[in-house]
């Protein structure tokens, strides 16, 4: 199992294999023991053994660890939830809509946006042709066009962007 963690303002790779751990692409022998009746556990990676109490501590793999008497906080996500969750942030830091891009290779058949415009939710902005199919491209949500660069009769290559929006 592949693990990302953030550790003491670092982002390490993790991943367990068998009875070895890869660190970073570092691969070592590694285990983990209970100290019976205790929250203490014993991490041996490669010759050295370290003094481990961890705890849940907030959101899903967010953990208070004490390692050898050092406090750390930590988050552990497998790959799939780590890829989620920077998805998430990047779009909250976004500010304003999205600009339309083309979602697919095609041919700019009609262009229904204009600068300046306020536009709706699901509103058409643009029509596409690929694959013998046109598509309407529409606005994900309220927003002002400040710049179309789409132009009617003109291929367009994936990710080109079309329409230039701006919050209301």
């Amino acid at each position: 199992m592949k693990y990302i963690v953030d550790l003491a303002g670092r982002r390490l790779t993790v991943e367990i294999d068998g009875s070895d751990v890869v660190v970073d692409g570092v691969r070592m022998p590694a285990s983990l023991e209970t100290v019976e009746g205790t929250p203490v556990r014993l991490l041996r990676l490669g010759d050295a053994v370290h003094r481990v109490v961890a705890r849940r501590d907030g959101a899903r793999g967010q953990y208070a660890v004490d390692v050898d008497g050092w406090p750390f906080a930590a988050e552990a996500l497998d790959e799939r939830t780590r890829a989620i969750r920077d998805v998430a942030a990047a779009s909250e830091s976004a500010s304003g809509p999205a600009p339309l891009k083309a979602p697919m290779p095609g041919l700019v058949v009609r262009v229904l946006a204009e600068v300046g415009a306020e536009v709706t939710a699901g509103q058409a902005l643009v029509v596409v042709e690929a694959m013998k199919m046109e598509n309407e491209l529409r606005a994900a949500g309220p927003a002002r066009v400040t710049a179309v660069h789409a132009v009617a009769g003109t291929a367009v290559e994936k990710g080109a962007v079309l329409v230039e929006l701006a919050a209301l």
